[in-house]
C-alpha cells in the first residue's frame, strides 16, 4: 500500500493533500459473496443509515443467513414490507435466481478480469457498472478501479480541484490517468474527503 500512496502523492499535489487531511488508508472490505451484492442492491440510491436499516431487516428475515433459497422463500410483498422497493425487490430476487441456477458463479468472479467481471454480473437485472464497481472494488479487492459515474466521486474532485460544475465521465477519466494503477486507492480517499471529520 505504500506504494501506491507513494505513487499517487507523487503524481497528484491535490490529492497528495486530501492524503495528508484523510490519514491512513482504512479501507473496509467485504467477502466477495451472494450477501455482499444484495448489500450493493440495497445501498443504491439510498443513504448509508437507510440502507443498512433495510439489509438489517431482510438479513433478519432470512434467520441471518443471505442466501439465494432463504431470499427466494421469502414472498415479493414480504420483501416490500421490508422497506424494499418493487424494483429492488425484482432485482434480488433474479440474483438469487441467477445465483442458484448457476449463472452467476461468484467463485469465479476472482479468477476472472475486471471488464469479464462487469459483463457477468450486468447480466443481472438491477445491476449496472456502479454497482460492479463497488463490488470490485470492496469484495474483490481490485487496485484500480475507477467508478466515473459515482456522484460521490464527482462532487469530491468538483470541490477539490475547484471545478465550476460537477466533472463527467470522460473528464474523471482523463484526471485520473495520473492515478493509474491506482485508481481505487484514489477513490477510497475522494470519498472520505467529502466527510466533515475525514478520518473514518
Amino acid at each position: 500500500m505504500k506504494e501506491a500512496i507513494q505513487h499517487l502523492r507523487q503524481g497528484d499535489p491535490i490529492l497528495s493533500e486530501i492524503i495528508d487531511r484523510v490519514g491512513e488508508y482504512r479501507i473496509q472490505f467485504r467477502d466477495p459473496h451472494f450477501e455482499t451484492l444484495v448489500r450493493s442492491i440495497v445501498n443504491q440510491q439510498l443513504s448509508g443509515k437507510v440502507a443498512s436499516v433495510i439489509f438489517g431487516r431482510l438479513a433478519h428475515a432470512t434467520q441471518g443467513r443471505l442466501t439465494p433459497e432463504s431470499v427466494l422463500k421469502l414472498r415479493p410483498a414480504r420483501m416490500r414490507a421490508l422497506g424494499l422497493s418493487a424494483q429492488k425487490t425484482n432485482y434480488i430476487r433474479d440474483l438469487a435466481r441467477l445465483t442458484r441456477d448457476g449463472r452467476v458463479v461468484f467463485e469465479e468472479l476472482a479468477d476472472l478480469p475486471d471488464d469479464a467481471v462487469i459483463e457477468r454480473l450486468t447480466q443481472v437485472k438491477g445491476i449496472g457498472p456502479w454497482t460492479v464497481h463497488m463490488f470490485l472494488i470492496f469484495a474483490l479487492r481490485r487496485p484500480d478501479v475507477l467508478p466515473t459515474g459515482d456522484l460521490g466521486i464527482r462532487n469530491a474532485i468538483r470541490k477539490a480541484y475547484s471545478l465550476a460544475d460537477l466533472p463527467q465521465p470522460a473528464e474523471v477519466e482523463t484526471l485520473a490517468l495520473k492515478w493509474r494503477p491506482y485508481c481505487s486507492v484514489a477513490s477510497w480517499y475522494l470519498w472520505r474527503s467529502l466527510e466533515s471529520d475525514a478520518n473514518l
